[in-house]
């Protein structure tokens, strides 16, 4: 009878602590840092066996492959906007840039630095620069928000600028082709900047992407300040450096602001505050960077004209840009290779599947999905299942939408999607 006893107590004991564990667990932070072990252990075994530098994606349709030294160039555009209308419709002038003299030395003040949790460098990064103006959260609503599944490997800029519209009182702008001198202004106007760049060291496993807040400068050295989520806070880093790991990202940018500073922004901005120009100008910029760049850099300078021209709707032009960039992968050095770079920028899936290249679409989601150690990219899902759909297979296409909003409940385009197909007879 005694050993009865003891025996139900310890498997009370063992009950108990199994269900202390699993409650544990289902607290979000502890379930970040659980999966940040799981999750690393698992990509290296995976990218041990099948190296995911190795994996070349080579598009159906024929390109002509870029010369090393001196590619053809894409024609020009205009150096002034052809149109100014906003994307919602609602007229406005160009307002003219500002040309105030800044000071050689800028450093903002009043940042509550916060390392990120696994994986989580934009919401950590955005919390840093709400902090600025006097927000008290930090990165947590922002990943609650932006990305539901704690695997998700990126959040695209429009879902930080969705949560600073949606849940606070800031104002927010974004956009591309973006430069030092930008970057200064706004600086010494009091407003820190976001920007997304290409992020690779020792302790990393390849070149991925990485958003910081850049908050100072100097022209003596040349060096910016940055608040780094992964690193620490008042990380240095040269202009000639940030520039050429922001070129991964077309030079994207992020400003928040007090509401009442909106002329100001726009001021700042100058003819960029026109969407439609500042695609343009950045398209111009890569097409210039095309012809004077080689090797990896050359390769971003190919997919920022993609993604530039796919923004102004230019798909095929933007098709045969993104065609360069992945001719030219191969010959890149395998240590160097961005492979990462379908997590975070979707323009070539928009290129080739609006003209018409469902193939395309479909091989190039499934070699990105095969190539990671979990396969979590929704739009990847997403596209693949437009591309499936196109070419009749709508069963694929189901699945595809269903693993999409497996791995991030809510996704809008895969949702109503698939509520069209599951309502069609």
């Amino acid at each position: 009878m005694k050993q009865i006893k003891s025996f139900r107590l310890y498997l009370i004991i063992l009950v108990a602590m199994l269900v202390g564990l699993f409650t544990a667990y289902r607290l979000r932070s502890i379930q970040q840092r659980v999966d940040w072990r799981i999750n690393d252990l698992t990509g290296r075994v995976k990218y041990a066996i099948s190296p995911p530098e190795k994996v070349v994606f080579i598009p159906q349709e024929k390109a002509v492959v870029p010369s090393q030294t001196a590619p053809s160039r894409s024609p020009t555009f205009s150096s002034v906007p052809t149109s100014t209308i906003a994307a919602t419709g609602t007229p406005f002038s160009v307002p003219t840039q500002t040309t105030t003299p800044i000071p050689d030395r800028v450093m903002l003040t009043g940042f509550r630095h916060e390392y990120q949790t696994w994986n989580n460098c934009g919401p950590a990064t955005l919390g840093i620069a709400l902090s600025f103006w006097g927000w008290d959260g930090d990165q947590q609503p922002i990943t609650a928000f932006t990305k539901p599944n704690s695997r998700d490997k990126n959040v695209m800029p429009y879902e930080l600028v969705a949560f600073i519209e949606e849940e606070t009182q800031f104002g927010v702008v974004s956009g591309v082709g973006g430069d030092v001198e930008l970057l200064k202004r706004f600086l010494a106007s009091g407003m820190p900047v976001i920007i997304e760049k290409g992020f690779e060291g020792p302790k990393l496993e390849g070149w991925m992407g990485h958003y910081v807040l850049v908050t100072g400068y100097s022209d003596a050295d040349e060096r910016f300040t940055v608040q780094d989520s992964f690193y620490g806070p008042d990380q240095v880093m040269t202009y000639a450096d940030l520039e050429s790991y922001w070129r991964a990202f077309n030079f994207a940018f992020l400003v928040v602001y007090l509401a009442d500073r909106k002329e100001d922004v726009e001021s700042l901005l100058g003819p960029l505050v026109d969407e439609e120009y500042s695609y343009q100008s950045a398209a111009e910029t890569a097409s210039n960077e095309i012809y004077l760049l080689t090797g990896r850099d050359q390769f971003f300078a190919w997919f920022n004209q993609g993604s530039s021209l796919m923004r102004l709707q230019d798909y095929g032009g933007a098709a045969q840009a993104y065609d360069q960039a992945f001719l030219l992968y191969p010959s890149l050095p395998e240590k160097g290779r961005p492979w990462r770079m379908m997590w975070y920028q979707t323009g070539p899936y928009w290129a080739y599947y609006y003209t018409g290249r469902y193939q395309d679409v479909i091989d190039l989601a499934t070699k990105t999905l095969e190539a990671m150690s979990q396969p979590v990219l929704e739009e990847s899902y997403y596209w693949r299942a437009l591309a499936r759909l196109a070419l009749g297979d709508s069963q694929g296409a189901i699945k595809d939408l269903r693993s999409s909003l497996e791995y991030h409940p809510g996704f809008e385009p895969s949702t109503t999607r698939l509520q069209q197909l599951e309502s069609t007879p």
